[in-house]
C-alpha cells in the first residue's frame, strides 16, 4: 500500500497516512467530511460550551481540542496533565495529524461517539525486524565494533529522515500489528531506483534484523504488489484493526459486526475485546504489580502508567537530546514510574534499590520548571521555585552538576549550589536573586534561612534526596523545613500555585509516615525492592533463635495455634531433602499440609486449586515447598511465612512478596483492626555466618530480637571484622575516631600487628618521644597528609636527594627501564628533581605493549601517579638504602560539620595553600603503621636575630577557622580505645613498638627500604612477603619459599607472651607460661634464648637485647604460672626498650611503673609538656636556613 510520512521520531517510531485499499485504509473524502462536522459541531455550540466541555482530565482520555496551528478541531489523546497556579496545562497528541499541542483545561471538549467511528488517520509504524547498532569503543583492547543498542543514534535517524525526503514515492508492506503500532517493509523510490528501508539501514551498519521465531522469511521473498494480509500470513500477535485504535472510552459499545474488509471470526474478536477491556480497564486502588517475566516488583498506590521508552516520555524536545547524548541509559524500571507523577507537579515517595540516584526525579523536575504560566501569579520576589535537599555536601554537588548539565537544552535555571559554614558573615553575603534551583543540604537551608526570610516565599517543589539518610543524620533540620515550607505554601494568595514534595531514598522510614500524613497530599508511593515494601506492609518479624535438631519441634509449635480467621501458611525449605521432611512431621502430627518442590509428582496446577479453595474460617492450609517453585506459583495471599531454612537475600524478598495481599496500609487510617502478615525466621547456631545480611534487615525493620539475638550479632560482627582482617585500616575510623558505616565498610576496624607496625618512624623518635618537624607534602584533605619527618641536624633525605640529583644530571646516568617490575624501586624525573618511586600496579593488558601505563607512589612523599613506562630509570642500590620516607599524618580532634564524614573542598583547598611544602612543629600522639597522629601541628618562625620563635597558626585552629569544621574531643578517646587491649604502643606513652619478624630485622638492616605495598595493597603484601623494616629492594621482593618456611616455623613452635620492667641495675623479664616442662635458658652477652613446654606446645623465645647484660650475674627463676628473668646490665642506666627488634608479644609491664618513674625515660602520662618549651630556638642558625630552603 501507498504511504505518507507525518512525523518521524526514529526508525522504529513514525507515523504515516496509509492509502490505497485495504482493512486499515480509510478514504480521505471520510476525514475530510468528519472534520467539517466536527468544525460546524464545536464552533455552533461555542455559546453553549459548558455542554460540551469536558469535567474530568486524566491521562490517557479522548477528547477533541482546537489546534490553532491547523485551525481546525482535531481528535486528541491527553499525555500528561500539569498542575499550573490557576490552571491545568494539557498536553495532547492530535491522533489525525501525528502533532502535539498544549491547551489549558478549560479548552477541553468531549469526544461524543459519532465523532470517533472512524480509526485514526496518523498510523505509527516501525520498521519490522530492524534494530538498532551502535560503534562500541573499547579503549583496553584499542578495537571498535558494532554491537546491538536500545535506541538509535542520531547519525541513522539523520540517515533516515533523509532517504524519506528524497524518496518520491513510497510503498509499505504490512507485516504485523503489535498493540498500536504496525511493524512494516518499507520501499522508496529514488530517482527511478527502489530501495528497501530495512535492508538499507542494514547494509550501512546502521542497524540489524532482529531473529525471530516465525517464518516471516526476508525482504526478497515481499511481493511489491501486495498490498493486502491475508489472516492466515499474520503472526500470533495481531489484534482486530479497528478495535486496537478505536478509543478505550466506546470500546464496549461497538457492534458486534464491524465492517472493516477483513475476516474476523466472533471467538477471537470476543476474546481480544475481552483481554482488552480487562486491561485497559483497571482499578486505581493499591495494587502490587509483579512482572514475573522481567523479574521485576512494584507497589503502586495509585495507578500509574510507566514511561518506558525515552523517545516517547513527554519530557523537554532539547532535555530527551541531551540525555541521548550523555549516553543515558534509562529510564529504567523505577524511573519510568516515578517521572509521570513528578513531572505532573504530584507528590511522590519512592524507595528503591536505585533509590540514590538523582535521575529518579531531575529530568522531570527541569521539565515542570519550564512551565512559565504555573508561576506568574508569585510576586518578583527573591527566591527559588524549588529546592532540592541532599544528605551532604557531595551529593549535592553531584546533583548541582547533572542540572548546571541539563538545564543548558532549556529555559536557564540559574541553579545554585549553598553549602554554607558556621561563619555568619558568609551566610549574610548570599545573593539568591534570579536564582530558580537552590540545591543544600538541611544545615545549610537553616543558616540561610537565618539572614534569608523569603527563602520560602516563591517555593513551590520540594525534593528530599536519600530521605533514610537525612532522616538519621538531620531529622529535627528537615521537619523544621518542611513546616517553614508547609506554613508559607497554606497562605491564601498560594491557594493555587503548585505543592509539590517529592522524597527518594533505598529504605522506607518510619518518619516517611509522618512525611505523608503531615506534609504530602494524596502522594504517589513508588516501592520497587521488595523487602521494603514488607517494611512499609507492616509485615511482623518473629525471630527464633534454636539449633538445628530443635527446629521442627519450633516449627510444631509455631502452628500450634488457634484463630478466627483463614489462615494460609508457607513453610519454605532450602532442598527436597528438608520439604519432604517437613512435611512428615506436620503430617504426622496431623497439620493438613501441601507440599511442591521441583522434584514432586504433584503439579502446580492442583496445588494452586488446593491453596485457593474454599475454606471455613479458622482453618490452617500449610504449603511446604522451596524457592525455585515460588515464581512457578504466583502465590500473594499467605497470611504467615516460615523461613524453615535461611533464604539467601534475593529469596528473601521473593518469599515475603507471597504475603502481599495482607500488606497492612501504613498510611491510611483504618477503623478496622486489620491483622498483619507475619514473618518467621529460624535462626540455627550453625548457619549464623550467613544470617548477618538478614539480621541487618531486621534491625532496620525494628523488629522485637530476643537478648540471645543480640549476643549473636555481636558474635558475629566480630566474625566478619576478622576476615578482613588484611585489609586496610579504615580512613573515617582513623581520621574521626569512629566510622559510621561499620557494617557496610570494606576496611577493618581492628588492629591487625601484621600491618600495623609503626613504619618510616625515626628510632631516635622511638627513644626520645618529643615535638618532631614534618613537612606535609601532599594534602589528602583537610586533616590528612603525607610527608617527612624532618631531622634538624641531619637530614638523610636531603643528602640523598642532592645526590639524587647530581647522578642524574648525567645524560649517561639516565637508563630507561625496559623491564619494569611490580612492587620494585625506580628513579623518575619531574622538571628539573628526581624521585624514587616504586610501581604499585601495572595493567596486564598493557604489559604487551612498548609503552605503557604503570601507577606508581612517591615513597618520600606519598602522593601516587601514572607515568609512560619509559619514563621510569633505573635507580642504583646506594639510592634505594635509605628508608622511605612518606609518612602519614593526620591532625587530631577536628570533624567536619553537620555530621559530614568528608571534608569539603573549601577547607582542603585553604589547608593545602597554608600548609604545604612548609615546615611545622608537631607532637605525635599515636603510631599505626605509616600513620601518625600530631596534635598540635603548629608552623614555627624563628627570628635568630632576636632568638625567639614565633607561633604563625595551629592547623587545627586554621580548619576551625573556616566555619566548616568542629570538634571532636572523641578523637583521642576513641584512639586510645582502640588500642587499650592490644600489646602495641603508641609513642605519647612511648610503650614497646612491635614487628612481625624479628629474626630477620637486625640491626644490619635497620637503614634498608621497607616494603611499600602494605597501604596499597596489604592483602598481597601479606601472601607474598613479611612486612619488616629490613625488606630490601635492592635485593627484590621476599621469595615465596621464604615465607612458606617461616610459616612453618610459626607453626612449630609459639613465642610467649613476656612482659618486662627494670631498675636501674637489673631488668627483670616475665615469661608467660603456665605447667611448664623441660625449660632450657642461655644468657649470652647480646641475647637471651629461653624455651619451654606446656602440654602439647612448644614455646621458644629468642631475643636480642638492646644493650649488654652480665650472664654470669643474670638467673632464672621457673614459677608455677611464669618463668622470671633477672637480667644484670652491664651499665648501670635506663633502657628504653628490652629488644633491638620489635616484637608484638613482648609489652613493658606498667604495674611496676611507679617504681623507676623517676629515672625512667618514659615520661609520665599526666604530665603536660608545654609547646613553647619544645620548640624554643636553638642556637644553630643553620636550621633557619634550611627552613627558609625548605619553603
Amino acid at each position: 500500500m501507498e504511504v505518507v510520512v507525518l512525523e518521524i521520531e526514529d526508525p522504529s517510531c513514525f507515523w504515516v497516512i496509509m492509502k490505497g485499499c485495504g482493512p486499515y485504509v480509510v478514504d480521505e473524502i471520510d476525514y475530510k467530511n468528519l472534520n467539517a462536522e466536527m468544525n460546524q459541531f464545536y464552533d455552533k455550540l461555542y455559546k453553549d460550551v459548558d455542554d460540551v466541555k469536558s469535567l474530568t482530565v486524566e491521562e490517557g482520555q479522548i477528547c477533541v481540542v482546537f489546534s490553532e496551528e491547523l485551525k481546525c478541531w482535531c481528535r486528541a489523546v491527553i499525555k500528561s496533565v500539569m498542575q499550573c497556579t490557576d490552571h491545568y496545562q494539557i498536553e495532547c497528541f492530535l491522533v489525525d495529524y501525528a502533532k502535539y499541542v498544549f491547551v489549558k483545561s478549560n479548552d477541553i471538549r468531549v469526544a461524543p461517539e459519532a465523532f470517533m467511528q472512524i480509526p485514526y488517520r496518523a498510523k505509527k509504524c516501525r520498521l519490522y525486524r530492524t534494530k538498532p547498532l551502535t560503534l562500541h569503543i573499547n579503549f583496553f583492547e584499542n578495537s571498535a565494533k558494532m554491537i546491538p543498542a536500545k535506541r538509535w543514534d542520531s547519525a541513522a535517524t539523520q540517515y533516515f529522515q533523509n532517504l524519506l525526503k528524497a524518496s518520491t514515492e513510497m510503498k509499505a508492506k504490512l507485516c504485523a500489528v503489535e498493540g498500536n503500532t504496525f511493524d512494516i517493509w518499507l520501499y522508496v523510490s529514488i530517482q527511478d531506483e527502489k530501495v528497501c528501508v530495512n535492508d538499507d539501514l542494514v547494509s550501512k551498519n546502521f542497524a540489524h534484523f532482529e531473529e525471530t521465531k516465525e517464518n516471516t522469511g526476508s525482504s526478497e521473498d515481499c511481493q511489491e504488489n501486495k498490498t493486502s494480509l491475508n489472516l492466515e500470513s499474520l503472526p500470533v500477535k495481531i489484534v482486530e484493526p479497528a478495535l486496537a485504535f478505536r478509543p478505550v472510552l466506546f470500546q464496549e459499545k461497538i457492534p458486534p459486526n464491524l465492517e472493516t474488509g477483513l475476516a474476523v471470526s466472533s471467538s477471537l474478536l470476543k476474546e481480544t475485546w475481552q483481554r482488552l477491556s480487562t486491561d485497559l480497564n483497571e482499578n486505581t486502588v493499591s495494587s502490587f504489580q509483579d512482572l514475573r517475566e522481567e523479574k521485576k516488583f512494584i507497589f503502586l498506590s495509585n495507578k500509574i502508567e510507566p514511561w518506558s521508552v525515552l523517545e516517547t516520555a513527554p519530557l523537554l524536545d532539547g532535555l530527551k537530546k541531551e540525555l541521548t547524548r550523555n549516553k543515558f541509559l534509562g529510564p529504567n524500571f523505577t524511573e519510568s514510574y516515578c517521572w509521570p507523577p513528578v513531572a505532573r507537579g504530584c507528590d511522590l515517595v519512592a524507595v528503591s534499590y536505585q533509590g540514590d540516584d538523582p535521575f529518579l526525579y531531575i529530568p522531570p523536575i527541569i521539565t515542570i520548571l519550564q512551565l512559565g504560566s504555573c508561576y506568574t501569579a508569585f510576586p518578583s520576589r527573591n527566591g527559588p521555585l524549588a529546592l532540592i535537599l541532599c544528605p551532604g555536601w557531595k551529593k549535592a554537588q553531584l546533583v548541582f552538576d547533572l542540572l548546571k548539565t541539563y538545564e543548558k537544552c532549556s529555559r536557564r535555571l540559574h541553579p545554585m549550589l549553598i553549602i554554607l559554614g558556621q561563619n555568619k558573615e558568609e551566610a549574610r553575603s548570599v545573593n539568591i536573586q534570579g536564582c530558580l534551583v537552590i540545591v543544600t543540604t538541611p544545615y545549610s537551608l537553616l543558616r540561610l534561612f537565618e539572614h534569608h526570610s523569603s527563602l520560602f516565599c516563591r517555593l513551590c517543589h520540594l525534593v528530599l534526596d536519600e530521605t533514610e539518610v537525612l532522616f538519621s543524620d538531620a531529622k529535627e533540620q528537615v521537619f523544621t523545613i518542611l513546616d517553614c515550607y508547609k506554613k508559607r505554601v497554606n497562605i491564601e494568595e498560594r491557594e493555587y500555585s503548585p505543592q509539590h514534595i517529592v522524597a527518594v531514598g533505598t529504605h522506607w522510614n518510619k518518619h516517611l509516615v509522618h512525611l505523608i500524613k503531615e506534609f504530602m497530599n494524596d502522594p504517589y508511593i513508588v516501592i520497587t525492592a521488595m523487602e521494603e515494601a514488607s517494611v512499609y506492609g507492616n509485615v511482623q518479624q518473629v525471630v527464633q533463635p534454636c539449633t538445628s535438631s530443635e527446629r521442627t519441634a519450633v516449627l510444631l509449635k509455631i502452628l500450634d495455634f488457634t484463630h478466627s480467621h483463614l489462615q494460609k501458611v508457607l513453610v519454605f525449605t532450602n532442598s527436597v531433602y528438608e520439604a519432604e521432611m517437613v512435611h512428615k512431621v506436620l503430617k504426622s502430627n496431623s497439620i493438613f499440609s501441601l507440599k511442591i518442590h521441583e522434584e514432586s509428582k504433584y503439579n502446580f496446577k492442583d496445588i494452586l486449586e488446593q491453596w485457593t479453595g474454599k475454606y471455613q474460617p479458622g482453618t490452617h492450609v500449610v504449603l511446604v515447598l522451596t524457592d525455585d517453585c515460588v515464581q512457578s506459583l504466583g502465590i500473594t495471599d499467605a497470611t504467615c511465612v516460615i523461613h524453615f531454612s535461611l533464604p539467601s537475600p534475593g529469596a528473601f524478598g521473593q518469599r515475603l512478596l507471597c504475603m502481599s495481599d495482607n500488606f497492612c496500609d501504613m498510611i491510611k487510617d483504618s477503623s478496622v483492626d486489620q491483622e498483619c502478615a507475619k514473618s518467621v525466621i529460624l535462626l540455627p547456631e550453625n548457619n549464623a555466618c550467613h544470617a548477618l545480611g538478614i539480621l541487618h534487615y531486621l534491625q532496620h525493620t525494628e523488629a522485637e530480637m530476643p537478648p540471645e539475638l543480640h549476643d549473636l550479632i555481636v558474635k558475629m560482627l566480630e566474625a566478619e571484622e576478622e576476615n578482613k582482617c588484611l585489609r586496610p585500616l579504615c580512613t573515617y575510623l582513623k581520621t574521626f575516631g569512629i566510622c559510621k558505616n561499620r557494617t557496610v565498610c570494606p576496611d577493618r576496624h581492628k588492629i591487625n600487628l601484621q600491618i600495623d607496625v609503626p613504619q618510616n618512624i625515626p628510632d631516635k623518635m622511638i627513644q626520645m618521644p618529643q615535638y618532631v618537624t614534618i613537612l606535609p607534602l601532599h594534602i589528602v584533605n583537610a586533616t590528612n597528609y603525607f610527608g617527612r619527618i624532618v631531622d634538624r641536624q641531619k637530614d638523610q633525605y636531603a643528602i640523598l636527594a642532592e645526590e639524587m640529583n647530581e647522578y642524574f644530571k648525567q645524560p649517561s646516568n639516565k637508563i630507561s627501564v625496559k623491564n619494569v617490575e611490580k612492587l620494585a624501586f625506580y628513579g623518575l624525573c619531574e622538571k628539573t628533581l628526581f624521585h624514587r618511586v616504586q610501581v604499585v600496579e601495572i595493567s596486564q593488558r598493557e604489559e604487551e605493549n612498548l609503552f605503557f601505563n604503570v601507577e606508581i607512589k612517591y615513597i618520600d612523599e606519598g602522593r601516587t601517579s601514572q607515568v609512560q613506562s619509559y619514563h621510569l630509570l633505573h635507580l642504583p642500590a646506594r639510592f634505594q638504602c635509605l628508608p622511605p620516607q612518606a609518612v602519614e599524618f593526620i591532625v587530631c580532634r577536628v570533624k567536619p560539620i553537620d555530621n559530614e564524614i568528608e571534608w569539603n573542598p573549601e577547607v582542603t583547598s585553604y589547608i593545602n595553600k597554608k600548609i604545604k611544602g612548609k615546615l611545622h612543629e608537631a607532637k605525635i600522639i599515636q603510631t599505626l603503621g605509616n600513620t601518625a597522629w600530631v596534635d598540635p601541628m603548629v608552623r614555627v618562625t624563628r627570628l635568630p636575630e632576636l632568638k625567639i620563635s614565633v607561633n604563625e597558626y595551629d592547623v587545627r585552629s586554621e580548619i576551625l577557622s573556616t566555619g566548616l569544621g568542629t570538634d571532636n574531643p572523641e578523637h583521642k578517646t576513641q584512639l586510645q580505645k582502640l588500642c587499650r587491649n592490644m600489646e602495641i604502643s603508641d609513642y605519647a606513652q612511648n610503650m614497646e613498638s612491635l614487628s612481625i619478624k624479628e629474626d630477620t630485622a637486625g640491626p644490619e638492616n635497620a637503614s634498608k627500604p621497607q616494603n611499600m605495598s602494605v597501604p596499597e595493597n596489604p592483602t598481597e603484601n601479606c601472601s607474598s612477603s613479611e612486612i619488616t623494616s629490613g625488606n630490601n629492594p635492592c635485593e627484590g621482593i621476599a621469595q615465596a619459599k621464604e615465607t612458606e618456611d617461616s610459616t612453618l616455623r610459626q607453626h612449630k613452635c609459639f613465642y610467649p607472651e613476656i612482659k618486662w620492667f627494670q631498675n636501674e641495675e637489673t631488668v627483670t623479664v616475665k615469661v608467660g607460661i603456665t605447667n611448664t616442662t623441660d625449660c632450657k635458658y642461655e644468657f649470652s652477652k647480646h641475647k637471651v634464648v629461653f624455651s619451654a613446654c606446656s602440654g602439647d606446645k612448644l614455646y621458644l623465645a629468642d631475643m636480642e637485647l638492646y644493650q649488654d647484660i652480665l650472664t654470669e650475674k643474670s638467673t632464672c627463676v621457673i614459677k608455677d604460672k611464669e618463668a622470671v628473668l633477672v637480667l644484670v646490665k652491664e651499665k648501670k642506666g635506663a633502657w628504653c626498650k628490652l629488644l633491638k627488634s620489635k616484637n608484638p608479644h613482648v609489652s613493658f609491664d606498667f604495674e611496676h611503673w611507679e617504681d623507676f618513674q623517676e629515672k625512667s625515660p618514659f615520661p609520665a602520662g599526666t604530665k603536660k609538656v608545654d609547646y613553647n618549651t619544645a620548640v624554643t630556638p636553638e642556637s644553630d642558625d643553620s636550621e633557619d636556613s634550611e627552613t627558609e630552603s625548605d619553603e
